[in-house]
């Protein structure tokens, strides 16, 4: 595990293997389909391990919460990172995603946003990053509603 300056147990870097039980079966509740921790852009390294020929999904804050088959539409296999391009300091983000895009072999990058104007930021981050990294990375961008549907 690699921790970060804070020495905030939360932010140390962990995979998580999850396995489907005969209850979760049964009972038909939805397991959670996070892989990875931590997920705020600001604590992810650009080394973490699981970034390695990864699926990367980039979400806005709120898009988990409008969206409700977020899960098994967006997250299930890929990693996640998440931020809001409103009210975070954002000014680090590009360089991050670069570098991200740059030291892994990223296979793809999704981003999902709101679609409030504030969200568009994170778009552009992401177009940006996937620019400023040199590699040809699929990208696509879903543009979600307040209203919990798919807009793109």
């Amino acid at each position: 595990m690699k921790n970060l300056a804070c020495g905030c147990p939360g932010s140390n870097v962990r995979t998580i293997e999850k396995k489907e039980t005969a209850e979760t079966a049964a009972t038909g509740r939805l397991e959670s389909e996070l892989r990875q921790w931590p997920t705020q852009l600001h604590l992810v390294p650009p080394s973490a391990p699981w970034l390695q020929n990864a699926h990367l999904l980039i979400a806005a804050d709120c898009a988990p919460f409008a969206y409700a088959e977020f899960h098994r539409d967006f997250i299930k296999g890929r990693v996640l990172v998440n931020a809001c391009p409103k009210l975070d300091e954002t000014s680090n983000y590009v360089a991050k995603l670069t570098a991200m895009l740059q030291q892994n072999d990223i296979q793809s990058v999704t981003v999902t946003i709101m679609e409030v104007p504030c969200c568009r930021g994170l778009a552009m981050m992401a177009q940006q990053a996937v620019a400023a990294s040199g590699k040809d990375i699929p990208l696509e961008i879903a543009i979600l509603g307040v209203d919990g549907e798919r807009r793109s």
